[in-house]
């Protein structure tokens, strides 16, 4: 299935900013996937059109809450078993990529503990528990806009890979 976007709908958010304009290929994708990741919605999406998607489920978690909650709520492994590290990097935004990396690295060690079911008083005390990720989360508040930028423009250059635009 092809994602399909209406130009019109695209040259209104490009004119609102970088985060209305990648706004606009979320929730195609969310639309296609009936906000759902699983078996029967995964091959829904191309590579690229994951990698979007991934800086979306990556970028909203980490701003409420951090690498807990994002593992927490289950975007663990569509965030550190797939190449959403690595299709940052050629995007060209390698310092991301570098967090994510690094991320990686805690999360692979510490999967089973970081993705068990946990009561409120488990999972508030993960974050003193995983205080590693606490500074990778600063260095992403630091530099988010700027990455956003940097997917939005390549978004735009290959747009083709997210999506197909109608006229």
């Amino acid at each position: 299935m092809s994602v399909k976007i209406a130009g019109e709908k695209l040259e209104k958010a490009s004119q609102e900013g970088n985060n209305a304009f990648l706004a606009v290929f979320i929730d195609a994708y969310l639309n296609v996937t009936k906000n759902k990741l699983d078996s029967t919605t995964m091959p829904l999406l191309n590579g690229w059109q994951h990698s979007l998607l991934s800086y979306h489920y990556f970028r909203e978690e980490l701003m409420q809450g951090g690498f807990v909650q994002l593992i927490q709520n289950g975007y663990g492994s569509y965030i550190f078993k797939n190449p959403f590290a690595k299709s940052l990097k050629i995007i060209g935004a390698e310092e991301l990529s570098k967090i994510v990396y690094k991320a990686k690295e805690i999360y692979d060690k510490h999967q089973k503990d970081l993705e068990r079911e946990t009561t409120d008083e488990e999972f508030h005390a993960m974050y003193e528990q995983y205080e590693n990720f606490a500074d990778l989360e600063e260095r992403f508040f630091e530099i988010e806009e700027e990455c956003t930028s940097i997917i939005a423009y390549y978004v735009d250059q290959h747009i083709g890979d997210f999506a197909e635009i109608e006229s």
